[in-house]
């Protein structure tokens, strides 16, 4: 096992684990992939103040998100098919956020259920990110399941009504279960450890979908699913009804404009994330943490703001939470853990991601998180 001390240690080894159409399929962006890069390179522009002499005792990364106590702002983010980087993906995230004391998001396309997730968690709480679909009773019932789970927030994504192009799946084929064709078993055939885990579970199917949809007894496209059910009429009366619906902590997700961002806090949502879905929606758009500061002046005093895309280092989290963002959330960085070495990868990677928030920080002068503002960034380097 080589050493590992970075997220791109763990990227580099679950891409040699993982088969290619879900490794692929994490490690993408839309079209040309310029948002999911700029999503990542904007953070290098931004520099950090160096202090000296200051007393680094007793240091804190401890905060809250939406009222939630969290070991550091980080939470992890809502990704789809997890459970196909690695075998019960998404049991193995809630068990390593649990131990570690931040959320877990689970998806709606993911591949252990709801009901999965909250058992091998032990009942423990876990947020639940809901996607709009024109079957208004599979969506009542899928918010009355989470209910039963025990999640304790809802995070409704608003960007993704229609699928942005990926090429790289298109190219793949990309399904779940991966579909027997030559390449793919030659390509599966290279992954004996992936195999041997998924050979271990039942779950290999969308979870949360397949068994509790009217006439839907199996789906393995991704891309068919959404064509069919993603609902591009989604509006703010839908905020509303599911708000009033949900009746805990809501979350907004794929807030990037002032204006979206003020018909938010108009919703009565307890908080928005500022995110582009990893640059995988509208390719062109502005990367996340550019975004950041103008929504947080605009609205920050109203409504919590968090927000995601690119973040690979507590270094980043330490960035956003100085230009105003209250939490983040890590989606590829989580996976790659996963992807390279199951449950322990994960807990490897936000280690890595608490260490590098925890000693920036005491660099930076500061010794708790609450403290950190953007007098910490070193002026004319940094988004305004």
């Amino acid at each position: 096992m080589p050493v590992i001390t970075t997220i791109e240690d763990l990227r580099v080894l679950a891409k040699k684990r993982v088969p290619r159409m879900f490794y692929d399929y994490a490690d993408s962006g839309s079209w040309t992939e310029s948002t999911y890069r700029a999503n990542e390179s904007d953070f290098q522009t931004i520099k950090l103040r160096q202090r000296v002499a200051v007393n680094m005792e007793n240091r804190s990364t401890a905060t809250q998100m939406i009222g939630q106590n969290v070991a550091m702002p980080v939470a992890i983010a809502p990704t789809g098919l997890t459970g196909m980087q690695h075998a019960d993906g998404e049991i193995l995230g809630a068990r390593a956020a649990k131990k570690f004391g931040i959320p877990f998001t689970l998806s709606t396309m993911s591949i252990c259920s709801i009901e999965d997730v909250s058992a091998g968690t032990g009942g423990h709480p876990f947020w639940f990110q809901l996607y709009v679909m024109k079957d208004r009773d599979f969506i009542e019932r899928l918010i009355d399941r989470a209910k039963a789970a025990n999640c304790s927030a809802l995070v409704l994504t608003l960007d993704l009504q229609i699928l942005g192009q990926r090429h790289k799946d298109l190219k793949n084929g990309l399904s779940a279960p991966p579909k027997p064709t030559l390449a793919t078993i030659l390509n599966l055939m290279t992954k004996p450890r992936w195999g041997l885990g998924m050979l271990g579970t039942k779950r290999h199917g969308f979870g949360n979908i397949v068994g509790h949809v009217k006439g839907v007894e199996n789906m393995g496209s991704l891309s068919e699913w959404t064509a069919k059910q993603f609902d591009p009429g989604l509006n703010w009366g839908d905020v509303e009804w599911i708000k009033k619906r949900w009746g805990g902590k809501l979350i907004l997700k794929g807030i990037q404009d002032v204006e979206d961002a003020k018909l938010a806090v108009n919703s009565g949502a307890d908080a928005l994330i500022v995110s582009n879905h990893g640059g995988r929606q509208l390719d062109g758009a502005e990367s996340s943490i550019h975004a950041l500061p103008r929504i947080v002046d605009a609205v920050g005093s109203q409504i919590e703001v968090h927000m995601d895309g690119g973040i690979r280092s507590g270094q980043d989290v330490l960035k956003a939470r100085a230009l105003g963002a209250k939490g983040t959330y890590i989606g590829r960085s989580f996976l790659y853990g996963l992807g390279a070495m199951g449950e322990e990868g994960v807990t490897k990677a936000l280690q890595i991601i608490h260490r590098e928030l925890d000693l920036t920080m005491a660099f930076c002068g500061h010794t708790n998180i609450e403290t950190v503002d953007k007098s910490i960034l070193l002026p004319g380097t940094f988004p305004t």
